[in-house]
């Protein structure tokens, strides 16, 4: 079962779409379940996302957690945003079945893929950010035991 939160993110989600000329954009998939989330980024001069939309094609709770991670990382600054992990979109949600937990890891790795994208853009170093993968299937297998 899905909790209200996931129910209401998935049913109305907040900040669909594409950003033009966005700061940073992320694309990320999961080869094994077929999700794929894209995240863009509107950065300010002083490091802040003043806007952030996003593009998932995936279940319900993929689009869920892409729509919390938008609202977990809208208005903070790129390190806070670094710090939003798959527990964190998670938690906000009020929690996610077992086999939905990559959906939210999915959606911590648009948010560094889109970092990444932006990093390299404006030619910085995010301290702690590290290069994300295309496929988070691949990053998965590792950590399943943290779950």
């Amino acid at each position: 079962m899905y909790s209200e939160k996931v129910m209401d993110h998935f049913n109305n989600p907040r900040n669909v779409g594409e950003i033009e000329n966005p700061s940073g954009v992320g694309t990320v998939g999961n080869a094994k379940c077929g999700d794929i989330m894209r995240m863009y980024l509107d950065i300010d001069d002083n490091g802040i996302i003043q806007d952030v939309k996003f593009k998932t094609f995936g279940c319900g709770a993929a689009v869920a957690t892409s729509s919390m991670a938008t609202e977990l990382v809208k208005g903070k600054t790129v390190q806070q945003a670094l710090e939003v992990t798959n527990k964190a979109v998670m938690e906000a949600l009020d929690g996610l079945p077992p086999v939905k937990v990559h959906c939210s890891l999915l959606a911590e790795e648009a948010i560094h893929a889109a970092l990444w994208d932006y990093a390299e853009k404006n030619h910085i170093t995010i301290e702690g950010l590290e290069k994300p993968v295309n496929d988070i299937s691949e990053k998965e297998e590792g950590e399943e035991e943290e779950y």
